[in-house]
């Protein structure tokens, strides 16, 4: 009951947070019609700053810890990213009115991860004063890029088996380069390098540090906008894809957090990294995911899978998945 409890705390607060609060304000306001429009050309400015400065906090820290720790929750992220397409496609690519192509892009968008979510994730373990190792978000890649490479290798093992009757070769370092050299990974690895390699300190705390919270605004404003719009899409395909919005975001979230508990107790992963891999394991890509996957498979529906996860998926991430595993964290580990 007191987890019960703390749980509807947090997602009162999390209703109440900026992170949260700028996404519903944009949903509303495309509702609206309101003529309101960021232009793209500031949302991926803004999402290079957000990325840049996970990036170089990360770098940051991977050069302070022991890399002999950051082994095993690697090898967690990769199995997760490869699990979730897997299980998307034994779930939802069954299910009556769904074209496999479609539920395998849907799956892999899923199993990617949402810079947006991962951003309020840090935001509300470091509001709640829950502290996590500053390499955790540089796992972000280890877990899109598997997610991602599976879905479009999976869905071109189907399509050409039902060209040919067969199954065909299909090249796999062409997609793996190109998921590499997306906007978003590329900008968070190169954060990550720098971190690493050189001394960023000083112009990370004087100017990426200070502005990630109001470019983090921003971009929730935008993705709220663009959420309402996908939403209407919903209409145009099966009503599983909306389950499975509601549903893949927390049974992947539990997965995430079982496999970093058994982190924590193998290698003493802390609580707080415990909490955000269960969190990057819930989010789903709404920045580098559908433009791979859009160039990965063009046979698939945008509408099935964008739609439902802007539109569904992220706020069931950030509003309920991220408070949910706060208040399980508090109680599994006591804090």
């Amino acid at each position: 009951m007191e987890g019960f409890i703390d749980f509807i705390g947090m997602f009162i607060g999390q209703l109440q947070s900026p992170t949260l609060a700028f996404l519903i304000a944009g949903m509303i306001i495309a509702a609206l019609n309101s003529q309101l429009r960021i232009p793209d050309a500031i949302y991926q400015f803004c999402v290079f700053m957000l990325l840049m400065r996970i990036g170089l906090n990360a770098g940051i820290g991977i050069r302070e810890a022991n890399i002999v720790d950051m082994l095993l929750p690697i090898v967690f992220c990769i199995i997760l990213g490869i699990g979730i397409v897997l299980l998307g496609s034994i779930t939802l690519a069954r299910l009556p009115g769904i074209r496999k192509d479609d539920a395998l892009a849907t799956a892999g968008l899923f199993g990617a991860v949402s810079g947006s979510t991962l951003m309020a994730g840090m935001m509300a373990l470091e509001d709640e004063g829950v502290f996590y190792e500053a390499w955790v978000p540089a796992l972000y890649p280890f877990m899109d890029t598997p997610a991602l490479v599976t879905a479009i290798i999976l869905a071109n093992l189907y399509l050409n088996k039902g060209k040919n009757g067969t199954g065909t070769k299909v090249a796999i370092w062409p997609i793996i380069k190109e998921s590499l050299q997306g906007m978003a990974v590329t900008a968070l690895l190169l954060g990550v390098a720098l971190g690493l390699f050189t001394r960023p300190e000083g112009v990370f705390e004087e100017f990426y540090d200070p502005l990630f919270r109001g470019f983090l605004t921003i971009l929730m404003l935008v993705l709220g906008m663009d959420a309402y719009m996908r939403l209407k899409e919903l209409t145009k395909v099966a009503q599983w894809y909306i389950a499975y919005a509601i549903i893949g975001p927390v049974v992947h979230g539990f997965i995430g957090f079982g496999l970093g508990y058994i982190a924590h107790l193998l290698i003493g992963f802390s609580p707080g990294g415990v909490i955000l891999l269960a969190v990057i394991a819930a989010s789903n890509s709404d920045i580098s995911g559908p433009p791979t996957l859009r160039a990965g498979i063009p046979t698939a529906n945008p509408s099935a899978y964008i739609g439902p996860s802007t539109g569904v998926g992220t706020p069931v991430a950030i509003g309920i998945c991220i408070p949910l595993f706060l208040a399980l964290g508090k109680v599994v580990f006591d804090f």
